[in-house]
């Protein structure tokens, strides 16, 4: 008999892989799954499909993400153990379906959560727009979900706590540089500048200021940053790396990268203010530019090199249906059909509604 709930369609299909795991562990001996959650959003047209999969080993064609999509992946911890499982959830349509972030960060997730953020190094202008929107829709959900915890446990001062309070959401060592300079990602974060192939082909001096901004916030915000191609193999394995380490727990590796003219590859905690220096800027004196803070200062430097596009290019479809990405010309001249029909239909109803009115 199907089970009737307020639940969505997405938490069921992971109670379910819950539940199926559940029983695998208890065969082997009773040993806990650990379970995590990886929230992949970012740059329309991106690649975090491609890089997805890649990540995942599996070896099937990309297809366009249609809003939000759910996969699994699984991990043996050795011979004849239960295999760990990582919830993956992957957002799509840019920054066009943010509303969706609620459905993937919950009171369930919370607890595992890391969020990798793909940004198109190859297309500059909408890199630092995707970044803000996404990133602050994010934190304002899991902030949201923080506060429903907390409130949570103080109605039920003796149950058992079901996930941190967000005072312990992430706490940095001490000694974390510019600690008390810093906004740090309510949860791990990842940013992956998709791409590079493309861009490796910059002009310098314009890869010095992408660089540098991205450095700059994967700082601010202690994250972890990573500059990857899914046509370098040499790159794909360290993006493996670092997705692993959030979706398994695995070791990241030590390799630091922080050289403009090579893909950067720059773990949480191993940059500095020091080390990054002052926004690149040669046409302009920084003083000028009257920014409220830090964060603020960088947008307004990198917007003047890579201007944000205007309202009706940054304008994006609400509706996946007439997006040209998802086209299917049968069905397509059946909608526009029916859709004529349908306008044909309301004419003919208010027209009769007043003549009605006009022989009352």
């Amino acid at each position: 008999m199907a089970r009737l709930s307020s639940e969505t369609l997405w938490e069921q299909a992971a109670a379910e892989v819950r539940s199926q795991e559940s029983g695998a562990a208890d065969w082997d001996g009773g040993e806990a799954v650990c379970e995590r959650s990886v929230f992949l959003m970012g740059s329309k047209a991106g690649g975090k499909t491609s890089i997805l999969l890649r990540c995942l080993e599996r070896d099937e064609p990309p297809k366009p993400t249609l809003a939000l999509e759910y996969t699994f992946g699984r991990r043996a911890r050795g011979h004849n153990t239960p295999k760990d499982i990582a919830h993956l959830w992957e957002l799509g349509g840019g920054t066009s379906l943010s509303d969706l972030i609620q459905i993937p960060i919950t009171l369930v997730s919370i607890r595992s959560l890391s969020v990798v953020l793909v940004l198109d190094l190859s297309k500059p202008d909408a890199l630092w727009g995707t970044m803000e929107k996404l990133l602050h829709a994010t934190r304002a959900q899991v902030e949201n979900v923080f506060a429903q915890a907390q409130q949570a446990q103080r109605s039920r001062p003796g149950a058992k706590a079901q996930t941190a309070a967000p005072s312990a959401a992430r706490v940095l060592p001490k000694d974390y540089p510019d600690r008390e300079l810093i906004s740090p990602f309510p949860v791990p974060l990842l940013i992956m500048g998709s791409k590079y192939d493309i861009f490796q082909d910059f002009d310098s001096d314009k890869k010095k200021v992408i660089s540098k901004t991205l450095r700059f916030l994967a700082h601010y915000y202690a994250a972890s940053l990573i500059f990857t191609s899914i046509k370098s193999e040499s790159l794909m394995s360290k993006t493996k790396s670092f997705f692993s380490h959030l979706a398994f727990g695995l070791d990241r590796g030590k390799t630091v990268s922080c050289d403009p003219g090579k893909p950067l590859i720059v773990p949480a905690g191993s940059d500095s203010f020091r080390q990054i220096g002052s926004p690149p800027t040669t046409d302009v004196d920084i003083a000028t530019l009257h920014a409220k803070n830090p964060k603020d200062l960088w947008k307004k430097v990198y917007e003047r090199v890579f201007p944000s596009e205007s309202p009706g290019e940054q304008r994006e479809l609400k509706d996946p249906s007439k997006d040209p990405q998802y086209s299917e010309p049968q069905i397509d001249a059946m909608r526009a059909q029916k859709d004529q029909e349908l306008e044909q239909y309301k004419r003919n109803a208010a027209k009769s509604w007043k003549e009605l009115e006009l022989e009352t």
